[in-house]
């Protein structure tokens, strides 16, 4: 292999209203071919790295695409008290990656067995431009300066679509910033030449297929000139591609090699056109039938055991390319289907007895159970990355265990293809789910892959649907979705097929999923194994995957045409309460501790957010009505003229104090006490009597004051204990307890008539 490049060079441009620059060669030099690639003040570094040597005994290309996030890059520091630095890479970090290796990809030529690493690492962010897009840009130039072999240049952007300043119309935006974002009907990442589409991600707010089909011709006319900053970049800094060393194979070897390559078109092409394959197992047991035809007729050209070993590769891309030829030549696929033909469809709902909701949704051998599962809204997950922290209150989980393609492995937990389906049928939902004013529960999806055989993604995103539907949630809309693949050849022949399944997924073949309601499209994923897509392909596939997706939800919606108008009885129950800001502290207490008590002694779940929207969440009708009243009579506004029945707490000379609502009190004055003159407060109320009280006024510093006496009047029951004579002259009522003695002895003198009685 040649030396790593080391010059250094500068390339920029003026991009969408930015400065888009490309340095070569900066600082990895090590490397293959690196970059630097700056977009504002968002910088990514870029390596690209080929293994010395080949593996041996694979028949796969070994790429590796890492994007790595720097919480320095944010300025952040993040993490446990004890572990600072970074670990497993983030769900956003590996769906980042997962997109740039889709763009990149189809550009290998076939037959590379080395590995290839491909490093994307955020150095700094600027909180406006994604490192994602230039990521995808950075693994372009990257590659096209090293020796490594690939087709590019491509080039990377994301499409927006926003409403203008005035609100009167939508407009067309290049890379927005995530605030612009926040406002758009359409996030689509699109990678491509300029002239084809080698890879598209999106998510959409019901945009229709006629508004997508613009927007990504739309991007590919912007992405022209960022692949010929690219293509200068290589033409000033790139080096000689390295060529592979092909194995030397002897005349006597390439001979038996077409023969038996001859042999194989013959049988493939007699079985396909022969009869219909419908099954996956029966396809499996022609693959097997025919390595074994093949053995057979290879062992009587006396050809040993590992060549014959060698050339059982044959196989399996033969006929894919046999069941190309089929579609192509006569409309006709492997299991006899139309091309536009979706497979037959299973609908069920409610098919577990105990989970909030299920749906189970079957589309030829591909079968998904989905559940749903709602919470509070405490359960929100808090997603922490080095760009936002943010709120999930809807997530969805993809589990494809083993048993599903009928292999036995290892159960590990989830990996970057479990967490790339999981997100884009999470991504096809989310246009959909109310908001949390309407339905303030944190809701979960998890979807088991029962069978795959074909897009089980799209499958997950039907289970998806039911299941939320059966669970009581009301979606705006359902959502269904297919995965339209593509049968090509060399001469440029081509035909779209409405819902993939395994021998379609071959050499000349893409991988569209469409996810969407009856109003448009709510999510893209687009893969190819081609060199890319022209615009008239795209716009063919999303044409007929609407027919196709318009067929799933017929089916889908004749088992459960809405959702459900109640919720499960084993889900818990939210009930919202709005409390004056001021009051929260009422409800917390100090350090917790009232919120506490309340959640302790009703069961219940409390959420308060800073607007004073207050969220109760229990699963019995007791512990809900407990926390309402409870938190209500914390804070609620008492009012002149109210009449409460309270708790006394203090008693002092000149009064007592009683509890009205939990942590108010008020101050019923010793004249307030009784309708007749009390000496002492211990002769009408002890601390622990429960009285009945009349709020007389509130004065200008919050202070309650109130009345027993009122309260007895306005008809409240006291019982009064024993009045004291009343004197002609002392309307205040006379008794004030026992008879004390004065300071000036025993007696002071006989009484006076009318007066107060002697004191002893």
């Amino acid at each position: 292999m040649a030396d790593a490049v080391t010059m250094q060079r500068h390339f920029e441009t003026e991009w969408a209203g930015r400065t888009l620059s490309i340095d070569v060669s900066k600082y990895a030099e090590q490397a293959n071919g690196s970059c630097l690639v700056r977009y504002g003040d968002t910088v990514v570094l870029v390596t690209a790295v080929l293994s010395a040597t080949a593996r041996e005994s694979i028949d796969f290309f070994p790429l590796m695409v890492e994007f790595e996030e720097r919480l320095y890059a944010a300025g952040k520091i993040k993490g446990s008290r004890f572990i600072k630095r970074e670990g497993r890479p983030p769900d956003e970090a590996i769906l980042s990656g997962r997109l740039i290796d889709r763009a990149i990809r189809p550009l290998f030529p076939d037959g590379i067995r080395n590995d290839v690493q491909v490093v994307v690492t955020t150095l700094s962010w600027d909180q406006e431009n994604d490192s994602d897009v230039l990521g995808i840009i950075g693994a372009s130039a990257a590659l096209s300066v090293s020796e490594i072999p690939w087709d590019g240049p491509i080039a990377g952007l994301r499409v927006g679509r926003i409403p203008s300043e005035d609100g009167t119309r939508q407009e067309w935006a290049i890379n927005p910033t995530y605030a612009a974002r926040e406002k758009s009907v359409l996030d689509l990442v699109i990678a491509g030449t300029g002239e084809r589409v080698v890879m598209l991600e999106a998510g959409a707010r019901e945009v229709p297929e006629e508004i997508f089909a613009e927007a990504v011709a739309f991007g590919m006319k912007h992405l022209r000139p960022i692949v010929e900053l690219i293509a200068e970049v290589q033409r000033a800094c790139g080096v000689a591609k390295w060529t592979p060393t092909a194995p030397v194979i002897s005349d006597e070897d390439r001979a038996i090699e077409e023969r038996a390559r001859e042999f194989l078109r013959t049988k493939i092409r007699a079985t396909l056109h022969a009869g219909i394959r419908e099954t996956k197992r029966e396809r499996g047991a022609f693959v097997t039938t025919l390595k074994g035809e093949l053995d057979a007729f290879l062992t009587a050209e006396n050809v040993g055991k590992d060549k014959r070993k060698r050339l059982f590769d044959l196989v399996k891309p033969l006929i894919e390319a046999g069941a190309v030829e089929l579609v192509l030549d006569e409309d006709r696929r492997v299991d006899g289907r139309s091309l536009t033909e979706v497979r037959p469809l299973a609908v069920e709902v409610s098919a577990l007895p105990r989970t909030h909701g299920s749906g189970y949704f079957c589309r030829g051998e591909t079968r998904v159970l989905s559940t749903v599962t709602l919470g509070a809204p405490s359960a929100e997950q808090i997603v922490d990355t080095m760009e936002f922290d943010v709120k999930k209150r809807y997530m969805h989980h993809y589990n494809f265990p083993p048993f599903s393609v009928g292999e036995a492995a290892p159960m590990r937990g989830p990996g970057r293809r479990e967490i790339g389906h999981g997100a884009l049928a999470e991504r096809a939902l989310e246009a959909v789910i109310p908001p949390k004013e309407q339905f303030p529960y944190t809701i979960r999806v998890v979807s088991e892959v029962l069978s795959s055989n074909g897009s089980s993604s799209m499958a997950s995103t039907c289970g998806s649907t039911l299941a939320l539907m059966d669970a009581g949630v009301p979606i705006t809309a359902p959502v269904a979705g297919v995965a339209m693949g593509l049968a090509s050849d060399a001469s440029g022949r081509w035909k779209v097929l409405t819902d993939l399944q395994d021998l379609e997924d071959g050499k000349g073949g893409m991988d569209f999923k469409i996810a969407g309601s009856k109003q448009g499209i709510t999510a893209v994923q687009m893969d190819t194994k081609t060199k890319g897509l022209t615009m008239e392909m795209v716009e063919t596939t999303l044409q007929q995957a609407h027919v196709g997706r318009m067929r799933i939800l017929e089916a889908m919606l004749a088992v459960i045409p809405q959702a459900r108008a109640e919720l499960s009885v084993y889900a818990p129950r939210v009930q919202t309460m709005q409390i004056n800001p001021e009051r929260i502290r009422d409800v917390i207490g100090p350090g917790g501790k009232m919120i506490n008590e309340i959640i302790a002694k009703t069961g219940a779940e409390i959420d308060i957010e800073q607007t004073g929207v207050v969220f109760i969440t229990s699963v019995t009708k007791e512990g809900m009505a407990r926390a309402v009243e409870w938190i209500t009579q914390l804070t609620r506004e008492v009012k002149a003229g109210e009449i409460f029945r309270g708790k006394v707490t203090r008693l002092l000379d000149f009064g007592a104090f009683v509890e009205i609502l939990p942590k108010q009190e008020g101050l019923v004055h010793v004249s307030e006490l009784a309708p007749y003159r009390v000496a002492q407060v211990t002769d009408i109320v002890n601390i622990g009597d429960e009285i009945p009280v009349l709020v007389k006024e509130i004065d200008d510093l919050g202070r309650i004051n109130l009345s027993l006496k009122a309260a007895v009047a306005a008809g409240e029951v006291f019982e009064y204990p024993p009045a004291p004579a009343h004197t002609d002259h002392d309307d205040r009522g006379g008794f004030r307890g026992p008879p004390r003695h004065g300071p000036g002895g025993p007696r002071r003198g006989p009484p006076r008539d009318g007066g107060r009685p002697f004191r002893r």
